[in-house]
């Protein structure tokens, strides 16, 4: 694991343009990441939750419009501008201008705990380049059974995304570019296929990519050593992207205050 306070979070909090997300709606506010859960604005919360972790340093909030955070978060807290392109454009931005080791997570991550964040530092390989905290269907279905989330399915794992990266080595700004080639063209299938290649999308959708297969395809594609990292608690992957979640949010944030203390 990397020395202490060497790690700087992003917190990506901006909106894609275009309709209003729902979120935003539902609770009334201009900005999902405003939307408060268990009394707090989710950005708050993940702000105070990494703040929480000895190994981060510095921590950057990123979204469209810097000022709507004004007075929202600790002054020690730097806010800027997010890029227009989406999500994977302004981690590739601020790994330019910060850095690695860089930790990339969400203001919808609301519910995030910093022993989550630790045990994604500490699980992650010496040799890794870039570490993703996800967590297994069966440590969902037994810490959450009631939610319904967006599985991804590998020959040897079942998962579901945290909305953690651990950006750990330069070289991990190359995957991240190969997100934002995806990004680009997620509305021209063809293209993502050429980029990542015909057969490893062929073997996903047919349920028959490995785990080392994936991470073999995305060495060859960047040189990067990628690894997806389990973690123990199956609540780490609950995020608040539409009404359901927020209930679901505001039913397990006491919870999780309880068992953590945070």
């Amino acid at each position: 694991m990397t020395s202490a306070s060497a790690i700087t979070a992003l917190v990506l909090a901006g909106t894609r343009p275009g309709k209003p997300d729902p979120v935003a709606i539902a609770g009334d506010v201009s900005h999902k990441a405003l939307l408060p859960i268990d009394g707090v604005p989710m950005v708050v919360r993940v702000v105070n939750a990494l703040q929480a972790v000895p190994a981060i340093g510095q921590i950057v909030v990123c979204l469209e419009e810097p000022t709507v955070l004004d007075g929202v978060l600790p002054a020690s807290v730097q806010v800027v501008p997010s890029r227009p392109e989406g999500p994977s454009a302004s981690v590739l931005d601020n790994l330019a201008r910060l850095g690695t080791p860089l930790l990339v997570t969400t203001a919808d991550n609301a519910l995030l705990q910093p022993q989550w964040v630790e045990e994604l530092l500490n699980k992650a390989s010496a040799q890794t380049d870039l570490a993703v905290g996800v967590a297994t269907q069966a440590a969902i279905q037994q810490s959450v059974p009631q939610t319904k989330r967006t599985y991804i399915r590998l020959t040897d794992m079942v998962f579901s995304g945290c909305n953690l990266f651990y950006f750990k080595t330069s070289v991990s700004a190359r995957v991240a570019d190969l997100w934002r080639s995806v990004e680009k063209n997620r509305k021209h299938p063809l293209r993502v296929a050429w980029t990542l290649g015909l057969g490893i999308l062929l073997r996903a959708v047919l349920g028959k990519l490995s785990t080392q297969a994936l991470y073999a395809r995305i060495y060859a594609l960047t040189s990067a050593r990628a690894e997806l990292v389990p973690l123990s608690d199956g609540r780490a992957a609950v995020d608040v992207d539409k009404e359901a979640d927020i209930i679901l949010a505001e039913k397990l944030a006491p919870l999780l205050t309880a068992q953590y203390g945070s």
